[in-house]
């Protein structure tokens, strides 16, 4: 069974609060946070504000994935706008160790993402230290894209390396995710299936059933 993460990045900005409490009506517990910065990524999308914003409304789960240059710069500042977890890009890290634990320093879940260009070999001496991997399924930076279904390879060789030592992160994908193929992410194995535009175009609530009910069979 799989958990669906909706992405606010697909949501409609002017009704975001009612947007948030339908995905909660509708047994969503994770939602999923995109913070580009036109540097790692060509867009821009929002920063600690809002999410201190929304905080205040309701009491889902933070699942925020750092798309931007330097992220050690925010650590704390995302902690106290209301992160519960802080993903971020082998990319666009120097040290990527000492940022997991700072993370965790900060009682947040840490996570790290890796890009269709980078492979697990690439962060496997950081798993240890993960508490998520988050598997990037389209080129990180703009919605509606396609999936990239090799990269659902990823999920395998993760939950493999999960079982060999004995690690406990949860592996989440993110990109191109629809009702037509999230099934391929589900059998894989994948925990968190992140999707925007396939909750929040047209009806949420509708959406969210359909998807919901593929992740749990």
């Amino acid at each position: 069974m799989s958990l669906l993460a909706p992405s606010i990045l697909a949501a409609d900005f002017n009704r975001l609060g009612e947007n948030i409490k339908i995905l909660e009506k509708s047994g969503i517990k994770l939602l999923h946070i995109d913070v580009m910065d036109g540097m790692f990524v060509p867009s821009i999308s929002f920063g600690m504000p809002l999410i201190t914003s929304i905080r205040k409304e309701t009491a889902l789960f933070f699942d925020v994935h750092l798309m931007i240059e330097k992220p050690e710069r925010y650590i704390k500042n995302f902690c106290e706008s209301g992160a519960n977890s802080l993903l971020i890009h082998y990319e666009a890290c120097k040290d990527l160790k000492n940022n997991l634990l700072r993370i965790r320093d900060y009682g947040m879940e840490a996570g790290i993402v890796i890009n269709p260009e980078s492979s697990v070999a690439d962060i496997e001496e950081y798993l240890e230290f993960a508490d998520r991997v988050l598997v990037m399924t389209v080129h990180p930076g703009f919605g509606g894209q396609l999936m990239i279904e090799k990269e659902l390879s990823k999920v395998r060789e993760l939950k493999r390396l999960r079982q060999e030592h004995g690690y406990d992160y949860i592996i989440e994908i993110d990109g191109g995710v629809t009702k037509d193929n999230i099934n391929v992410a589900v059998e894989c194995g994948t925990d968190v299936i992140v999707a925007g535009t396939a909750v929040f175009s047209g009806d949420i609530e509708k959406n969210v059933f359909v998807l919901k009910e593929k992740c749990e069979k």
